[in-house]
């Protein structure tokens, strides 16, 4: 006996395997993987301990990273949101850096913060809408330092930010 299943039941098929693979990113795989949190059950879930004890994970604060190898790191920047991802650096610190998108471009703000100002001053190294880019730079002062990405697209965007230099990751910013 033969079974034919119906185009009505392949959609209703289709559209709920999507369904149920959006909420799995969203409530899983963002919040262990990238630290990103859009409806909180990764708290809940105890997901987001996972995303700063992987073992592929970046260095964290009190690691000081001082190399000519360049350090790969993936940033998740969830559509129609903007992320931060900083890093501590000295004064005369350099950094090479090289950042790239899955395709779509992004609004960014490569800037530095100086240490202990409580006052909300920033200043900017870099503004535009890009893909990617790459360069290098010196810390003007001891301070955090990073690129503020925003996606004004309807889909997430995948950022790959390969450094190498004189820092200490802070990482996302929240």
């Amino acid at each position: 006996m033969q079974h034919t299943v119906s185009s009505k039941t392949l959609i209703k098929a289709t559209v709920s395997a999507t369904v149920v693979a959006i909420v799995a990113v969203i409530t899983l795989i963002l919040p262990a993987e990238y630290n990103i949190d859009l409806t909180g059950m990764g708290h809940k879930l105890g997901l987001t301990v996972l995303a700063t004890t992987s073992a592929t994970e970046t260095p964290t604060k009190s690691q000081q990273i001082e190399t000519d190898e360049y350090q790969v790191i993936e940033v998740l920047v969830p559509a129609g949101r903007g992320v931060e991802y900083k890093f501590s650096m000295q004064q005369y610190g350099k950094m090479t850096y090289e950042w790239l998108t899955d395709g779509a471009s992004l609004f960014f703000d490569l800037h530095g913060e100086p240490q202990g100002d409580t006052s909300g001053y920033f200043e900017s190294y870099a503004i535009a809408t890009l893909n990617e880019m790459k360069g290098s730079f010196t810390a003007p002062f001891a301070g955090s330092h990073g690129w503020y990405w925003k996606n004004e697209s309807e889909k997430p965007v995948a950022v790959q930010l390969m450094v190498k230099g004189q820092y200490e990751v802070i990482g996302l910013k929240q």
